[in-house]
């Protein structure tokens, strides 16, 4: 591995020594606060676009206003708002009116109480379901055994159909819930408009896939395990 390849979640400087955190602080051979300065004042050349700069200062904004007592010293991290409040909150920053839920079918209860919720927050809202235009499975090339249900019927998730039915729609801000690992990829890479994550697909985990994180060195510890290169599936 290349010393300059960043890897920040490897850094073991204590957070309040950080040069990240603190203009007198220090960084690791890898850090790319000291290493990447171009890339860095590339990205901040971005901020020059007042509709982008508005964007990052208001979502910075939001951030700030989802802990309370912030003034208390010593401060304790208090915080107070769930992330679907936090969504709403954001898009009335923005004076975003119309808002697009792209959903995984597994979650067509949830998608329906989110958008009652939204309307009920005066939200104008377009959802669109993972199989939306019905198409079967076999316009992808997918082979029988390769469906989840082998010889039967089964219509392909289709995230770009999804995107853009929503850009259609005109929605001015995209929420994510449930859609499979890649199908949300597609989605964000096809949408026009600004996409945030309410939720992931984790069939396993009840949708809670950092479980298995904090039980890495219990339940999941096989995880931990160092592998040879996988190929496929693994259980």
């Amino acid at each position: 591995m290349k010393t300059t390849t960043p890897q920040c979640a490897l850094c073991a400087i204590p957070v309040e020594e950080r040069i990240c955190c603190t203009k007198d602080g220090r960084g690791p051979a890898f850090c790319p606060t000291l290493n990447k300065r171009a890339v860095i004042d590339r990205s901040l050349s971005i901020l020059n676009d007042p509709q982008v700069r508005e964007f990052a200062r208001l979502a910075s904004v939001q951030e700030a206003e989802c802990y309370a007592q912030r003034d208390r010293k010593p401060y304790v991290v208090h915080p107070v708002k769930p992330r679907l409040q936090e969504i709403m909150e954001f898009a009335r920053k923005m004076g975003f009116q119309r808002l697009g839920l792209a959903f995984c079918e597994g979650l067509k209860e949830e998608a329906a109480a989110t958008v009652h919720i939204l309307n009920n927050h005066g939200f104008d809202t377009a959802s669109v379901m993972c199989k939306v235009g019905g198409t079967p499975k076999e316009v992808l090339g997918i082979r029988e055994e390769e469906k989840i249900l082998i010889g039967e019927e089964e219509t392909m998730c289709n995230p770009i159909a999804q995107a853009e039915v929503l850009n259609d729609a005109g929605t001015e801000l995209n929420i994510l819930l449930g859609l499979c690992v890649g199908h949300d990829s597609l989605f964000i890479r096809h949408a026009r408009a600004y996409t945030t994550v309410f939720a992931v697909k984790d069939r396993v985990l009840g949708h809670n896939p950092l479980a298995l994180i904090y039980t890495r060195n219990s339940y999941y510890a096989r995880f931990m395990e160092k592998q040879p290169q996988e190929a496929g599936n693994s259980g």
